[in-house]
């Protein structure tokens, strides 16, 4: 049931993406959702999804695997989709039906804010699949460390982060199980209406809830044994370095940001011809 959602998963890969410094992917992750939204037309949206797609392929993760990390929004995807299309107003009314009314001014929002929502989770779940969880932590607590000048526990924080991505696929596993084994016993979670099937995850949710805290409770006590301490005279193992593939990264989304605040000013004046047909449909 939930085998296909990737959200939190890492993808072992000797790739340009994996060997990048978790640093750089932090802030270029930020800067494309920057960049996201900072599109206001069509033609920066379509450099957003260039960039997304040559870093997909340097990854060398599937698409298909990318792609699946959208599975878990698909019906937050649709209701704000719904609501947007319906409740957006404007200048150009196309479709009026009792009070619901379409305008075309509601419909470039809403295509704009699915594939921004859409985008944004695919460059999340690309940062997760090509980041391991203590790369992240690492990655996390460094850029954070200014914080610690104003006493902000930046360590626990980034320890939390990395913790609860990591558990996502623990729990994803155990929630398959747990409705395997209902299945066993004759539940049902596929048919009736709606309120009988938000009644049949009840059983699932229980057993679950049991499941999370006991393994929080064994990894709270693993770490006491270890004599764990947070950040204060810490070691790494790994120490981060920066290369010659954290400034092309750094390059290319400097530059995607420029060029998408250009093509905000220009794109109109630089394809006229496609502006028109848009604007006329």
């Amino acid at each position: 049931m939930l085998n296909d959602v990737t959200f939190g998963q890492y993808y072992p890969a000797k790739s340009f993406v994996h060997r990048a410094d978790p640093r750089i992917k932090l802030l270029a992750l930020i800067a494309y959702i920057v960049a996201l939204f900072l599109a206001k037309n069509f033609y920066a949206m379509a450099a957003c999804v260039i960039v997304l797609i040559a870093t997909v392929i340097a990854s060398r993760v599937p698409f298909g695997s990318v792609l699946r990390s959208v599975k878990a929004i698909i019906f937050l995807l649709i209701f704000t989709a719904v609501l947007n299309l319906f409740f957006h107003g404007g200048e150009h009314l196309l479709v009026e039906w009792g009070i619901i009314k379409i305008y075309r001014e509601g419909i470039i929002f809403t295509v704009f804010f699915v594939l921004r929502l859409f985008f944004l989770v695919m460059g999340s779940a690309l940062l997760t699949l090509t980041t391991t969880p203590v790369e992240l932590t690492d990655g996390i607590e460094s850029l954070l460390t200014p914080l610690k000048w104003i006493r902000f526990p930046v360590h626990e924080l980034a320890l939390i982060m990395s913790i609860a991505l990591r558990f996502i696929p623990t729990l994803i596993d155990e929630t398959n199980r747990i409705i395997s084994a209902q299945k066993a016993r004759g539940a049902d979670f596929e048919s009736g209406n709606i309120f009988k099937r938000i009644k049949a995850i009840v059983p699932i949710l229980i057993p679950l809830l049991i499941s999370a805290f006991r393994r929080a409770e064994e990894l709270g006590d693993a770490m006491d044994a270890r004599c764990y301490s947070g950040s204060k005279n810490r070691t790494k193992y790994k120490k981060l370095k920066f290369g010659w593939r954290d400034i092309i990264i750094t390059l290319l989304f400097a530059a995607l940001i420029t060029g998408v605040v250009l093509l905000n000013i220009y794109g109109n004046r630089i394809f006229p011809e496609i502006y028109e047909f848009i604007r006329l449909s």
